[in-house]
């Protein structure tokens, strides 16, 4: 049996994953900021809430889909912007980008992607969305930005909760670097596992894409700490298509977004990799739906594992979300099958979900009944 078909939920991705990828690549991708309690509170709140089962209800016609920014989207999940993900698997940008294009759904091109922007939204068809990092002066990064704009992204993506990159222990461990090093201790690590080694090697080493414009070398460990309410306000004027901001958990932060004339948040923990003691974004979100009203956009992306994860965030009040790292684990067990499988999986069980719930569609006033009440 092939490895994509063992692949039956985000949890035999990750197995799968670890098995297959070298340490310090798999703990790069898994890995959360400070002792990972974030990460476990993350898990932990989304686990205590609860979905309400309801009987009896003909749910034998289901639409998962929504709207997102005018069109209408397949699934009201997209891909969240992940660095470096060739690492992962050679081609997983582009795994991506084929995923986005078939499902028509937005691929967060990240600052940091191992694949040029220009190619990833030729791949995905125009499914994708360009996601920026403000660091330095941010002269390299109103670069991107019009860069972005002449290859034809209508959606910039704003991330904010990363002032200084948080401190990863198992990263740092196995020290790994961007852009890529190998020293002693990778290469024994690699040599332990020949397989994603040797078809790594192969495609030669994975570089950060994006920063091939002269005068400009990015350092992921440069501070972003210089960007302000100024900077956003620069932003706004020079982009003329969708600005989201990624990476928001505090209301009043939301609230001054909104009135700046951003078009979305997106509640983020960055994953947990961040700030160990950020609240869990499942935890906020409610309050930022009340906060915002019922019509301004509020996506959503961290902690979510499975369909029944983005049914409990769709309840809670995001419009959209955004599975990131259990996709790199697919990619890492299975190649683009594995991909394609874990989708579908995500896909069943967040119909499944609807059914067990008595949901026909994902009308907001609709799904946030799924929600059970606390006991």
């Amino acid at each position: 049996m092939g490895r994509a078909a063992q692949i039956h939920s985000s949890k035999d991705a990750r197995r799968l994953a670890k098995k297959r990828l070298p340490w310090m690549i798999f703990d790069y991708i898994d890995g959360a900021a400070g002792g990972e309690t974030g990460a476990d509170h993350n898990r932990l709140a989304f686990d205590q809430l609860k979905l309400r089962p309801r009987i009896l209800r003909d749910v034998s016609d289901r639409n998962m889909s929504v709207n997102l920014f005018g069109e209408r989207m397949g699934q009201p999940f997209g891909i969240a912007p992940m660095g470096m993900c060739n690492l992962s698997g050679p081609g997983a940008d582009l795994m991506l980008a084929r995923l986005a294009a078939r499902h028509k759904i937005p691929h967060g091109v990240s600052t940091v992607a191992s694949t040029p922007m220009e190619k990833i939204i030729e791949v995905a068809e125009g499914h994708a969305w360009f996601q920026l990092y403000y660091s330095g002066d941010g002269v390299g990064t109103f670069k991107l930005v019009q860069r972005a704009k002449a290859a034809g992204y209508k959606t910039l993506v704003l991330t904010v909760d990363v002032p200084e990159v948080g401190r990863r222990p198992r990263e740092l461990r196995h020290g790994f670097k961007m852009p890529f090093k190998i020293g002693p201790r990778q290469f024994i690590d690699f040599a332990l596992h020949p397989q994603w080694s040797l078809t790594s090697l192969a495609a030669g080493k994975p570089q950060m894409a994006n920063f091939d414009m002269p005068g400009y070398e990015f350092d992921r460990t440069e501070s972003r700490a210089r960007a302000t309410w100024e900077t956003l306000s620069k932003l706004r004027d020079v982009w003329p298509g969708n600005l989201v901001v990624k990476g928001v958990l505090d209301v009043e932060d939301a609230i001054t977004l909104k009135e700046a004339g951003v078009d979305a948040v997106q509640v983020s923990s960055h994953g947990a990799r961040q700030l160990e003691s950020a609240p869990s974004p499942i935890e906020v979100l409610p309050k930022m739906r009340q906060a915002l009203g019922p019509e301004f956009p509020i996506f959503f992306d961290s902690g979510l594992r499975s369909g029944e994860d983005a049914l409990k965030a769709l309840a809670s009040g995001a419009d959209f979300t955004f599975f990131g790292r259990v996709l790199q684990y697919a990619i890492a067990a299975g190649g683009e099958p594995g991909l394609n499988r874990l989708w579908t999986v995500l896909e069943d069980e967040l119909s499944i979900a609807m059914a067990q719930t008595g949901l026909c569609d994902l009308d907001r006033a609709t799904v946030a009944r799924a929600i059970a009440a606390p006991t």
